[in-house]
């Protein structure tokens, strides 16, 4: 239910652009960003830092869209986002020593730390990837086509890529963890 409730302003902002345009689809966005934070704000007493990263970035490019309504803005958000995905995976591993994709997944899966690291600069790769995808596709199709690979086509290359991944840890997990796991 998490997982869905994270992706509900996308919907909101899918929805209102279909039945309005762009600005108000931005408005609706920052309106539901907004709330989908003061919800989580409510319920746990805190907000994770990917949830406070997003949320001044919709308001920031979404903000500048509104005021100068320039739908250019809210389409670069997206690359904005993935880009700093990117930079704060790089830093917190050769930054700071620890490995996002270990740290989240590591109790469950025994692996070598070039593993750990491979799969996480593959991930930085990957947001670079959509990144730059994000700006071809905002800035040489229609308004119409970014608005459907920014709800589908970026999900759907994420999913792919975390299924992906999925595949590439357990293939380099021991093989008694393999058993263990299968048993």
């Amino acid at each position: 239910m998490k997982q869905f409730a994270e992706f509900i302003p996308l919907i909101i902002f899918f929805v209102v652009y279909k039945t309005v345009d762009i600005y108000a689809a931005t408005g609706a966005l920052m309106a539901a960003t907004c709330v989908q934070m003061l919800v989580q704000w409510i319920r746990h007493k805190r907000l994770e830092k990917m949830h406070l990263i997003t949320l001044v970035l919709v308001l920031f490019f979404g903000g500048l869209t509104m005021f100068f309504q320039d739908d250019a803005f809210i389409k670069w958000k997206v690359t904005a986002v993935n880009g700093l995905f990117a930079l704060g995976l790089l830093v917190s591993r050769y930054g700071f020593g620890k490995n996002p994709l270990k740290q989240m997944l590591g109790k469950e899966l025994t692996l070598p730390d070039a593993i750990w690291d491979r799969a996480n600069l593959a991930w930085v790769g990957f947001f670079l990837f959509c990144g730059l995808l994000n700006i071809y596709v905002a800035f040489n199709l229609s308004q119409e086509l970014w608005v459907n690979f920014k709800v589908f086509g970026l999900l759907g290359l994420t999913l792919l890529f975390t299924i992906a991944t999925v595949f590439y840890l357990y293939r380099h997990q021991p093989t008694q963890e393999k058993n263990k796991q299968e048993g």
